[in-house]
């Protein structure tokens, strides 16, 4: 199975890593007791984590440069040293954002048996709704940047493709039509998202218990697959 590229999103989402940080934000207190200035890289982490925390609170249009700065503790001329501006960082976190839940779904679902696959991939989405609720508010909010790739629809379509090529494998093994495979994956990633999406409103019960049902909705359904499908009162 190939993995896409790291995306591009703007020149200055160039310069990101593949890893997520999360909780690495160095406090403008902390920096005068280290009585040093930060290196460059800890300052961009820095940025990239109170930008992640800004956009989730005011979304796109509802952050400026000057907020991000003022909350870093730094002149505006960081920022735009850093990102180039507001919409260079924003393309950064969503990069990142991105690849780091592509990343899970895609350990979740690299081997077991497809009921496994299901369960882990439920699972490893709700966690990341759980454990990083600031990453993805960013994600499901529509991206402002019209040359951006980077939206929830988009994330959606790379995760269902991927569960498409697992669907395909075990269609195949039971004797089935795979050009079905898109239409179960989709269906299957638009469950787990808005379940995901609720679940952010109610944040009950635990994940782990959103997740079994979550898969045996699912299980039984595609347990009971028919190999032709028809509508019973059409």
């Amino acid at each position: 199975m190939s993995f896409p590229k790291s995306r591009n999103l703007q020149p200055f989402a160039a310069k990101s890593v593949d890893s997520v940080t999360y909780g690495r934000v160095v406090s403008f207190g902390t920096m005068a007791r280290n009585s040093r200035r930060l290196r460059a890289s800890e300052r961009r982490a820095q940025l990239i984590d109170i930008g992640r925390s800004a956009f989730a609170e005011q979304g796109y249009e509802g952050t400026s440069v000057e907020e991000i700065a003022k909350r870093a503790k730094v002149s505006k001329p960081i920022v735009y040293e850093h990102f180039g501006g507001k919409e260079g960082l924003y393309a950064v976190i969503v990069d990142r954002e991105m690849s780091y839940v592509e990343r899970r779904i895609i350990e979740a679902i690299s081997s077991g048996s497809p009921r496994e696959r299901v369960e882990r991939a439920s699972l490893a989405f709700l966690n990341y709704v759980r454990d990083h609720p600031d990453g993805f508010a960013v994600l499901s909010q529509d991206s402002p940047l019209t040359s951006s790739p980077g939206t929830m629809s988009s994330l959606l379509n790379d995760m269902a493709d991927r569960v498409g090529d697992v669907f395909v494998l075990a269609l195949q093994d039971a004797g089935y039509d795979t050009k079905a495979a898109p239409i179960y994956a989709n269906a299957l990633i638009g469950m787990i998202t808005f379940v995901g999406k609720w679940w952010t409103e109610h944040r009950e019960p635990q994940v782990e218990e959103v997740a079994k049902y979550i898969s045996a909705l699912a299980w039984m359904g595609l347990r009971h697959l028919p190999q032709r499908p028809s509508l019973k009162h059409i």
